[in-house]
């Protein structure tokens, strides 16, 4: 009789193939696929506090200039699904050198944009290059690191990724504050090129020998370009699981946007913050917490994993990694933003911004905690399709969450901050239940 504890994959005497590369190559390895998947995050987060400035120097209003955030992150799952669809064919190493000159000339072309339509058509180019570094970077780890690492690993490379959500607000609003929003984007423009030299130099070719399919090409020509459909990585959403993961994911990370994204209307304007640094500031605990909660998390699934398997005598089953999100999920996610909405409507001066940074520490934390056991999980079960797995897990979930964030600052004027909070919460509930 098949039980949740049925096993679905076995030890396999393959593990040899992970040892390709020595263990301060993998280091290295890591190190710049985390360096590139910071840009991701930090592309997304820098711009949210500069977006009263921006409204101010193109003559929009707050919501329209909001709106552009709601479309770079419809931008950001597509990107993440044509990176992914194209590294199974050509490999990881050459779409990290294809996507990076998108960023550089889309940072450009945002910081010179004068309108509203260049300012939309810049931001949408410059996520769209930035977008495949998270799912390449899991797909270069379940490359180089078997299964009893690959848990902690990616809690490393989510905990650096995650410094770009953590410090992007801050430097967002302390550029706007004190420099320009604008050079800050010439900025990530000369970071995008820093990060193409370093690849090309550096970065060899992580897929499995005789796993792309420019391999299977018998006549391949110099410049060899092939239709690869970016949508078929999402049919692995069929699957009830997967789909299932994906969505409980979404309903939790909404939670951070709808604390995230009206923070200078709420916490700002509640608590009398007005100087654009400080207020990105505020997003700093929110990105610390998610941190803590990627590298706490990494290691506890390797060890629920390591446990369950111990008394099995040696089978797996991968769902044992996502009882590593119970915690994050039930308690810390939604007590933390159903509580920032009540005290910022209720608590006001000191006491009240101290228990909101708590909270959205809490917040971070608790995120990370479910993020990081199911971005493992995905991996897992499709190892041979890693990168193509994570594409269509954060596509569909970036898809949602686009949607989401177009309504957050339209429910908070509408019911209000602590009812907006609190659906949100209650939400979390759901996608974890």
């Amino acid at each position: 009789m098949v039980s949740e504890e049925s096993p679905l994959l076995v030890a396999t005497a393959h593990e040899a193939i992970y040892n390709r590369f020595a263990p301060h190559k993998k280091r290295w390895i890591v190190f710049l696929v985390s360096s590139v998947g910071l840009l991701p995050m930090f592309v997304q987060t820098v711009f949210v506090p500069s977006i009263p400035q921006i409204a101010k120097d193109l003559d929009l209003t707050h919501a329209v200039v909001s709106l552009t955030f709601s479309l770079s992150i419809l931008a950001n799952a597509v990107g993440l699904l044509v990176w992914a669809a194209y590294s199974s064919f050509y490999g990881r190493r050459s779409m990290y050198l294809w996507g990076m000159p998108f960023l550089c000339i889309g940072s450009c072309g945002v910081a010179l944009s004068s309108s509203l339509q260049s300012l939309l058509f810049w931001r949408l180019v410059q996520t769209f290059g930035c977008a495949g570094g998270m799912t390449l970077g899991h797909g270069v780890i379940g490359d180089i690191y078997k299964l009893g690492e690959r848990g902690t690993v990616i809690g490393v490379f989510f905990g650096v990724t995650l410094l770009g959500y953590a410090v992007g607000p801050f430097l967002g609003g302390a550029a706007t504050q004190y420099w320009s929003w604008r050079n800050l984007h010439y900025s990530i423009g000369a970071w995008g090129l820093l990060e193409l030299l370093l690849i090309y130099l550096s970065f060899p070719e992580t897929s499995h020998p005789g796993t792309l399919g420019i391999d299977k090409v018998t006549r391949r020509r110099w410049i060899h370009i092939t239709w690869v459909n970016p949508l078929s990585s999402l049919w692995l959403l069929r699957s009830p699981n997967l789909f299932a993961v994906m969505f409980a994911s979404a309903l939790v990370l909404i939670s951070s946007y709808v604390i995230l994204v009206p923070m200078a209307y709420t916490i700002g304007i509640r608590y009398g913050i007005t100087n654009e640094a400080i207020v990105g500031a505020c997003f700093l605990p929110n990105g610390l917490g998610s941190i803590t909660g990627a590298l706490v998390s990494g290691r506890l699934s390797d060890i629920v994993v390591r446990k369950w398997r111990e008394k099995r005598r040696g089978v797996w089953c991968p769902e044992d990694r996502l009882r590593a999100t119970w915690i994050g999920g039930l308690l810390m996610v939604p007590l933390s933003i159903g509580a920032s909405g009540l005290i910022t409507t209720y608590i006001g001066g000191p006491i009240g911004l101290a228990l909101n940074i708590l909270c959205l520490y809490v917040n971070g934390v608790g995120v990370d905690s479910v993020l990081n056991p199911i971005s493992s999980y995905n991996v897992d079960v499709v190892h041979s399709r890693s990168a193509e797995a994570a594409a269509a897990y954060m596509a569909s979930r970036w898809l949602i969450i686009s949607a989401v964030t177009a309504l957050v600052i339209p429910s908070v004027e509408r019911i209000g901050v602590a009812w907006t909070d609190i659906i949100a919460a209650i939400l979390a509930v759901i996608g974890q239940g």
